[in-house]
Order: C-alpha cells, then structure tokens, then sequence
C-alpha cells in the first residue's frame, strides 16, 4: 500500500501504469464506474494503442443480470486484458458481487482494477477475499480522516506490472512508494489518519453498515409507494449499503435533474447529487452519513412527495 491523495489519483497511477497491454488487447469498463477512472480507461487508446470497450449495467439491476452481463461481455471479448470494477457504485450506490467477477475475469486471463472508493468503511471489505490485485481507496469518506487522502494497493508479486511513476529515483523499483510520486504530501493530514482508523474500528464496520443500511431503508421504504419515483439500486441487501439513487418518472435529463436537486436544496434544505452517466438517463443520488437522523429524512420523503407531484 502507498498513500495517495485519493481514490481518483490511486485508480488513475494504476490504470495509467498497467504495463501489460499490447495493441491487440482490449480494456473494459462499465456506466457504473467512476468518471475520471473512465477517462483514465479511455487514455489508454493512445498511450497503449488498445481498444476501450464500454457497457451498460442493466436496469432493473439484480446479482444474476450483473454476472450474466459481465459474462457476456468477458466471453464476446476474448481479447480482453483489463477490466476496471467498481465495488460500490457512487452514481447509484450499487455493491457488485466482486469476487466472482474476479474470478470469471482471472479465468479469462483478464486482470482487474478495483475501484473501493465507497465501499470501505461502507462494508465488510478483506481485499484477500474479493481476490483482486490491484486497487483504489479513500480515507476521506467513510473512514473520517481528511479530504485528500487515499491509498493503491498492489498485490506482492505484481509490482512489476505497474510503471514506477514519472520515473521516480527516490525509491527502489522494488518499493511501492515509487509508484506515486507528488512532491510533497498533506501531511498534517496524514497525521489524522491514525486517529480516524481508531475511530472507524471504535464504531466498527457492522455498526456503520448496519446503521447506514436502517438509513438508507428508512426513506426508500416510505417513498415506495409513489408510482413517478424510481428507486435504482436494488433492495437486495447485498447489493446496497447507504447509498441509494432515484429518478422521477420522465425527468431524466441533466437539465431536469439538476433542477430538482436545486429544489431539494433551495425548497426543502434537503442535499442531494445529480448522478449523470447511465445508460438509462441521470439519476439523483442520496447519501446519508451515520449521524443523519430520522427527522432528517422524513424531510426528504416529504420533499420527494412534493416534487413528484408537481
């Protein structure tokens, strides 16, 4: 593991310095997966010479329409060399079945960039588990510490396989360290980080995930019954954590999304984030934090009524 200053900037290092693609191999990536990962996915037309292959997750999204889809697209690739996975969705808030689709992409001879910018902290997360070797995390968003911190991780044994970063001579080849090279880091902000982990461990992952789930479960379940609201991300509560994102029946442009979430904002003191992206039009994404309260999210319900019926 190396510090970095972020999720984006660790997927981006590992996606930028992959070194095993040739001309012939083909790079896949999902609607799902976070922007700037894509846009990193994209690059590598013209830095590697590759082919960059995009699809879309279904809708409605269930655990088997997810494998069947990454399935299908691993088995009509066969050329396929790297696959950038998002764990938990931050368009949708979508948790992926990672570690099978680990596995169906190993198998294929297929390696796999994880995007875990949402997921720790979020759920119970063993990186040796989902079986992955190469990926990007935050610490400023579920584990506490300060914005700007994140960090890669890189399997042992597969080092070689991504460039030493701007040709770095501080450390050796041989030392992770040398792939993230930004001058001088935060820090003062690096400091906390011992101190956000205790407080992350103190709560504990069942605790959060258990709390962010009641959340989460507390204002989808109360706006279920409005026929013009869609609610994305599947009940199944494997495939969902805190975040959730809705749409409002044929207002799926960014120009009607963004004026509702003005209104939610302006009308109602509600925060909530367009989500653009999907295959299926934009959405509305709404996160809770484990301090949001019940009262705070009958706000929204009541907001969400109001919107949908105008």
């Amino acid at each position: 593991m190396a510090l970095t200053r972020g999720a984006t900037e660790a997927l981006q290092i590992l996606i930028a310095g992959y070194n095993r693609l040739r001309r012939a191999d083909v790079v896949l990536y999902a609607d799902l997966d976070y922007d700037s990962a894509q846009y990193a996915m994209a690059m590598l037309k013209a830095r590697r010479g590759v082919t960059v292959k995009s699809f879309a997750i279904p809708e409605p999204t269930t655990r088997a329409s997810v494998l069947d889809t990454y399935r299908k697209v691993l088995d009509e690739t066969p050329t396929a060399r790297l696959l950038l996975l998002t764990h938990l969705s931050h368009r949708t808030g979508l948790v992926l079945p990672v570690r099978d689709i680990a596995a169906m992409a190993r198998s294929r001879g297929v390696d796999v960039i994880l995007d875990a910018a949402h997921s720790w902290g979020q759920l119970p997360l063993d990186i040796a588990d989902l079986d992955v070797d190469f990926a990007g995390f935050n610490l400023h968003k579920w584990i506490g510490a300060p914005v700007g911190l994140g960090f890669l991780y890189i399997r042992k044994g597969r080092l070689a396989d991504i460039d030493v970063h701007m040709g770095d001579q501080d450390w050796s080849a041989h030392d992770i360290r040398s792939r993230i090279h930004t001058g001088t880091l935060n820090f003062a902000a690096a400091l906390t980080v011992p101190a956000a982990l205790d407080l992350h461990e103190a709560i504990g992952v069942p605790a959060k995930r258990a709390r962010l789930t009641h959340l989460r479960n507390y204002w989808v379940e109360r706006v279920a019954h409005i026929p013009s609201v869609h609610i994305l991300t599947p009940n199944d509560p494997l495939m969902h954590a805190g975040i959730s994102s809705f749409r409002i029946k044929d207002k799926t442009g960014q120009k009607d999304t963004a004026a509702i979430v003005a209104r939610l904002r302006d009308e109602f003191k509600v925060l909530t984030v367009r989500r653009g992206g999907l295959a299926a039009g934009e959405c509305i994404r709404v996160c809770p934090a484990i301090y949001t309260t019940e009262p705070e999210l009958d706000r929204l319900v009541a907001a969400l009524s109001a919107v949908a019926a105008s």
